[in-house]
């Protein structure tokens, strides 16, 4: 949500820039996510207020967080407008029927307002806060909300039938067209406002049409309610809507709050649309709600949060909060929790209080003693050095959801995905059978955003099913853009540089979801250790790509199993190397690793490593069938320098022992 941070202000004096107030409020566990300035100018704070925390999801409730880190007094809500002699019970009245589903219901009574624009001050915070203006009396409502929290609802009171507002269950059949133009049909489970004759709103979700303000509107009257969220949570789903005041409504608002929030909106219509505030509010509350003690033990307090916060300190927090602790000796205290923290349950919840203001940052690094050994998953050292690994190479580590949509799990497996019961959405249906989803969404998001290349990792796992049970291997993805086959196969070779185990490629990637040609299949043992290569051009379609990705996918069980690499250590060579270059014409048929263990095999003394110069070349003067290869030999002996004609004579063993392979040599170059 957007907090307009002047009218943040308006409540409490803040010794502090935007940006610090932003920092200091997310060190307090309420995440601001940035500082922007909005079209007109106004400096806004993006909010990220956890759906346990109503009470902040407001100006006025992260005014009272700021009050209290930096211990300034709160600007209280007191309204004050001027009441007529009529009674607002002479002319309208309110009856709960359901009070399980809606124990308070507060009204107040307008009459002769006057509807048309709101003022500019107005228009200009509520769309700093992301709203658009509707008219002076509606804007009222939505500016409220997003005050002090509380959800308000205004009727044309000549529109009520009998000026008599009855809250009840719906009747089967009971239908009403909402403000949305929806025609809407209930049934027992929900909860409507009525009036004498009909539904005019559906409880906590949105008005009727029926009953809506309009230019026409002359007298008015102001809805504050509880509803109980379990109901409110259920109605919105049922018919899909999700709007500001059921996101409010079902998380819990404040009980006793429904007073002040009517005369807050009566004060501030008067002030824009006119109009005469019958005198009293038509509160129905048939069954108060006490909230239960809470007793906060000074030695919990200590034990959980790891040191002894001073007594005045803990007081200050309190107290600044709302709470009223009052002292029960040695240390320890008792409270009622303030109606607007309903999170607020338990001994717990108080010492959490008080320790997100004293300052997490400021306690210590230390192991509770309840806590026992840390306890380290089994290939914690091994995933650490992939990591690390990857992150040398230059790639950055993304985290994925493991719940994907089916289509894209089957694009990247044959296997039949394991479904989730009860899915949230379409969008998490199954769990995922490759650990490449995750890493392409992560270079598509970074390309889509202005990222000229992207280059990202994965270390997590994969579901599949086993019988009547389930196996998760660990993986590990890898994709970037742009890319080429020789420069991922490097980083893939540095990777498995890491572990003991003697890695080949071929191109029998079995799969086709990489570019056939392009694609290669990593084997140890005769194991599938992974495969990696160019994204087929149209799954990179269907992906939404412009350009060539390249991805890998490992399979991490045959790595742990073979285990780290142990450095070993050797002395460095006293004599120096010698090269020679041989430039070869090789089978099409014939490849760089067969090449390799040939050469290897002949049992070459002097030779250490074996480097290829350039690309294969083809061309008018390669016979048709065959590549040109030019190939550098380094040897050396840790005995003596060697001489022109040892090096020369190893290289014809080279030569020699290539010729079963259809190798011949074209150019020898020193």
């Amino acid at each position: 949500m957007k907090i307009v941070t002047s009218w943040l202000r308006e409540f409490v004096e803040i010794p502090a820039s935007d940006h610090e107030l932003a920092e200091k409020l997310t060190l307090a566990g309420l995440a601001i996510d940035g500082v922007e300035t909005a079209a007109n100018g106004e400096s806004v704070l993006e909010a990220d207020i956890g759906t346990n925390r109503p009470d902040a999801m407001n100006h006025y409730g992260l005014a009272r967080e700021a009050a209290t880190i930096f211990d300034r007094d709160l600007k209280p809500i007191r309204p004050t407008f001027q009441e007529s002699s009529k009674a607002a019970s002479d002319v309208a009245s309110v009856e709960i029927l359901d009070a399980d589903l809606c124990p308070r219901y507060t009204a107040r009574v307008i009459m002769g307002v006057k509807v048309g624009p709101s003022p500019e001050w107005m228009v200009r915070r509520l769309e700093a806060a992301g709203q658009r203006s509707i008219n002076n009396v509606a804007d009222v409502t939505n500016y409220l909300m997003l005050e002090n929290g509380h959800p308000l609802h205004s009727f044309d009171l000549d529109q009520v039938a009998g000026r008599k507002i009855i809250v009840r269950r719906a009747r089967a059949g009971e239908t009403m067209e909402t403000l949305d133009g929806i025609e809407r049909k209930f049934t027992p489970d929900h909860l409507l406002i009525c009036d004498g004759e009909k539904p005019v709103g559906i409880g906590g979700v949105m008005g009727g049409q029926n009953s809506g303000i309009s230019d026409r509107t002359v007298n008015v009257l102001l809805e504050a309610a509880w509803f109980e969220p379990k109901s409110i949570r259920k109605t919105a789903r049922h018919f899909g809507m999700h709007t500001d005041a059921s996101h409010r409504f079902e998380r819990g608002m404040d009980l006793n709050f429904t007073g002040t929030a009517t005369d807050r909106a009566a004060e501030l219509i008067q002030k824009v649309a006119g109009g005469e505030i019958l005198k009293g509010r038509l509160d129905a509350y048939p069954n108060p709600q006490p909230r239960a003690v809470i007793e906060l033990r000074r030695k919990e307090l200590d034990r959980i949060i790891g040191v002894q916060v001073p007594a005045a300190e803990v007081l200050r927090i309190l107290r600044r909060l709302g709470f009223m602790p009052d002292e029960l000796g040695y240390g320890n205290w008792k409270m009622i929790p303030p109606s607007w923290r309903l999170d607020v349950t338990r001994e717990i919840d108080i010492v959490e209080e008080v320790a997100r203001h004293y300052g997490f940052e400021r306690l210590p690094d230390s192991l509770c003693s309840w806590a026992g050994g840390v306890h380290r998953p089994p290939h914690a050292a091994m995933e650490r050095v992939l990591r690390d690994t990857a992150r040398a190479l230059g790639y950055d580590e993304t985290i994925a959801i493991s719940l994907v949509p089916e289509a894209k799990t089957r694009r990247f497996s044959s296997e039949e995905p394991a479904a989730i019961g009860n899915p949230l959405s379409a969008e998490s249906a199954v769990l995922r059978t490759s650990p490449l989803p995750g890493v392409l969404d992560a270079v598509l998001w970074n390309l889509n955003h202005g990222e000229a290349e992207s280059r990202v990792f994965e270390v997590g796992k994969i579901y599949r099913h086993a019988g009547n049970a389930y196996e998760e291997p660990p993986t590990l993805g890898i994709a970037l853009a742009p890319g080429d086959f020789l420069h991922l196969k490097g980083d893939i070779e540095t990777v498995l540089d890491q572990f003991e185990c003697a890695v080949s490629f071929d191109s029998a990637v079995g799969v086709d979801y990489f570019h056939p040609g392009r694609s290669a299949r990593m084997i140890s043992g005769g194991e599938t250790l992974g495969r990696f290569g160019e994204l087929h051009p149209r799954v990179a379609s269907e992906y939404g790509f412009r350009q060539p990705v390249w991805a890998a996918e490992f399979f991490l069980d045959p790595l742990y199993r073979a285990g780290l690499r142990v450095p070993k250590h050797r002395d460095l060579p006293r004599f120096p190397a010698v090269d020679r270059d041989l430039s070869l014409i090789v089978p099409d048929s014939v490849t760089f690793q067969s090449l390799h263990r040939q050469v290897h095999g002949a049992g070459i003394v002097n030779l250490r490593e074996i480097i290829a110069v350039g690309d294969p070349f083809r061309g008018e003067q390669v016979p048709q069938g065959h590549y040109s290869l030019l190939l550098r030999f380094r040897f050396q002996s840790s005995e003596r320098t060697l001489s022109d004609k040892e090096v020369n004579d190893e290289a014809v063993a080279i030569v020699m022992a290539l010729r079963p392979l259809g190798v011949t040599l074209r150019l020898e170059s020193r």
